[in-house]
């Protein structure tokens, strides 16, 4: 199922359709709450440069490693760069479960899709991201305008993009090239326990509510290859 947009927008979302659906889930659900989800709009590639990576913690067996279209699953607290506050923490926002969201696509800061690239799960970093690559010149409350912001990230899982027809495949176990809610909560449930973190079933039942009520769009309780592969990542 961001690993998983599941539940945002993305299915943290993300199908987190996976994680699949997961992933437009998580994205949306989680927009416009959670400030690592606002995108600052600002130009690509080349600035890349600016933002700072310090590996804080590398686990020996480093694999998978993530890339532009995987679902991430992760825990974060944001920082000003400039005197330390802390603005953010996943772990005490809402229920404090970690957060789901695709990579690479806008579902987060720009500094962020560059900052998390080739992360594990069990790897943790600090990310310093100028403001141009975060919230601009305008902020975004709690963070002040032309802000450089700081974040601690530990990535829990990484799965293959939500929103790709292999994805899909692996997920659709009947192979009738649609997603049942019995098949999404099988496959994240296969995710999170491979990952050490098994989880009991309201946690899965609300990932899977909101997946479904965020890609489900003609209502008939199933999640079509059109509706799930909405980055057109693949053929279908």
């Amino acid at each position: 199922m961001t690993r998983s947009s599941l539940t945002g927008r993305g299915w943290k979302a993300g199908f987190t359709k996976n994680i699949a659906k997961k992933q437009r889930a998580l994205t949306d659900s989680t927009q416009g709450q959670n400030p690592l989800l606002l995108c600052s709009g600002s130009p690509p590639d080349e600035l890349d440069a600016e933002v700072k990576i310090e590996v804080l913690f590398k686990p020996e067996e480093c694999s998978p490693k993530s890339k532009k279209g995987d679902l991430l699953n992760v825990h974060y607290d944001g920082f000003l760069a400039k005197d330390g506050s802390q603005f953010y923490c996943s772990r005490s926002d809402k229920a404090g479960h970690p957060q789901w969201f695709v990579l690479g696509v806008g579902q987060v800061i720009k500094g962020l899709d560059i900052g998390m690239m080739d992360m594990c799960p069990g790897e943790k970093r600090k990310i310093t991201v100028p403001s141009a690559l975060a919230f601009g010149e305008k902020g975004k409350d709690p963070v002040p305008p032309n802000a450089t912001v700081v974040f601690e990230v530990e990535v829990y899982s990484v799965s293959r993009g939500p929103r790709s027809m292999e994805a899909f495949r692996h997920i659709d176990l009947d192979k009738d090239k649609s997603l049942t809610k019995a098949e999404v909560k099988e496959y994240l449930k296969l995710e999170f326990e491979k990952g050490g973190k098994p989880r009991d079933d309201p946690f899965y039942e609300k990932i899977i509510a909101d997946i479904f009520h965020k890609n489900d769009q003609d209502r008939d309780g199933l999640i079509s290859a059109n509706e799930y592969n909405v980055f057109k990542h693949d053929e279908l």
